[in-house]
Order: structure tokens, then sequence, then C-alpha cells
């Protein structure tokens, strides 16, 4: 029965997947298996192959292509200045000017807002949508709103938008009202009826 066994297994190792074993018992009574159909002979059912037919090609290497994780940047349907309007012309003296902005949606987690004048940023980025300017030239400038992200990228950003500084000199202020005398001063332009009092000096009753 080893022996059988022994031939059956080298039977199936050398014959090729597509043959078909026989079984018969010979004249001694010994069990033999051969590729030729006898007419004693009864038919082996072989398993399938499990070989796996090798690659068409293996001289490329194989490479797993890296999934990217990184997020696309979020998009805003609308980034825009409310304050001033395009285009506006601003009167302050000390060249001040409150800048407001909005966004559709609103600020995102980590987003910051960050205010360009003519071209270059104003103080730090932050969560406001409101900026205080002052000191501003006489003259016209451009403002810009953008948006960071907490990598310190852009995410949107606005177009220049234009607005005009008038500055009012001291000598304009004193001929608007010539009758103020805290920062202007007392102009001969004054009426003489709205001229303020002289302060008396204390040391002149003495005299």
């Amino acid at each position: 029965m080893i022996r059988a066994g022994l031939i059956l297994i080298l039977a199936l190792i050398t014959l090729p997947a597509s043959a078909e074993v026989f079984t018969y018992i010979d004249a001694q009574g010994n069990r033999v298996y051969t590729d030729q159909p006898r007419a004693n002979a009864k038919r082996v059912p072989l398993a399938p192959s499990n070989r796996m037919a090798a690659p068409a090609s293996s001289a490329e290497p194989i490479t797993t292509a890296k999934q990217s994780t990184e997020q696309p940047p979020f998009h805003y349907d609308m980034l825009r200045i409310l304050i001033p309007e395009p285009d506006a012309t601003l009167r302050s003296s000390a060249g001040e000017l409150i800048v407001s902005v909005t966004s559709e949606p609103g600020l995102q987690s980590g987003h910051r807002y960050r205010l360009l004048l003519d071209g270059k940023a104003i103080g730090e980025p932050g969560v406001s949508p409101v900026f205080a300017l002052s000191n501003i030239d006489r003259g016209s400038h451009s403002l810009s709103i953008e948006i960071l992200d907490a990598a310190g990228r852009t995410v949107e950003r606005t177009a220049n938008q234009p607005f005009h500084m008038l500055r009012i000199s001291l000598a304009q202020k004193r001929q608007v009202k010539p009758c103020v005398v805290d920062d202007y001063g007392v102009r001969p332009e004054c009426p003489l009826r709205d001229k303020p009092e002289e302060s008396k000096n204390p040391f002149l009753r003495f005299f």
C-alpha cells in the first residue's frame, strides 16, 4: 500500500495538469497507476491545481501609489469689504478709518482675517472682522482682505478696493471754527460776540 501511494504521488507530480490518471490491478495483484486507459482500469479523480500563473513580465517593480491625505482647501462662497464702500471719499484730520468685512459662510475654525493696505499687511491676522486704522496718508489708497488657514496659506482674497482720504490741516480747522480755543485757537475772523472770555490773571487785582 505504501508503494502504491508513493507511485500515485509521483504520478500526480510528473503529469501535466491536463493529463488523466487511471488505476488497475495487475496479474501479480499490485495496484498500478498509469496515464494510459485500459479495459479494466478506472479513472482516478484529480483535485484542481493550486498553482498560480507567473506574471507576464516581472522586469518592472510593483509600486503602490500613495494616497494623498491632504484635504482640499475650504472654499468661501463670498468675501467682501462692507466699510468703506468702493471708491469712497473719507474725511479725517487724523487719517482714521474703520474697516469692516464679512464672509459667507462665516470664518471657519483655525482661519483668520488679514487686512492689506496698498498691498501690504496691516497688523497681525485675527478672527475679528473689524479693523481700526489711523494716520493714513492723504490721497488715494486700496484695501483688500484675505483669509488665512491654520498653516498661514491664503484661502480667499478680495480684489483691491480703492478709497480716498482727505485730511483737514490745522489752518483749515481754524477757518472752519475760528472761535474754538481747544486745538484750533481763536482767529481774527471770529466775531466779537462769539469770542470766548479770556481767563483773568489773579495777580492783576493787586496792581
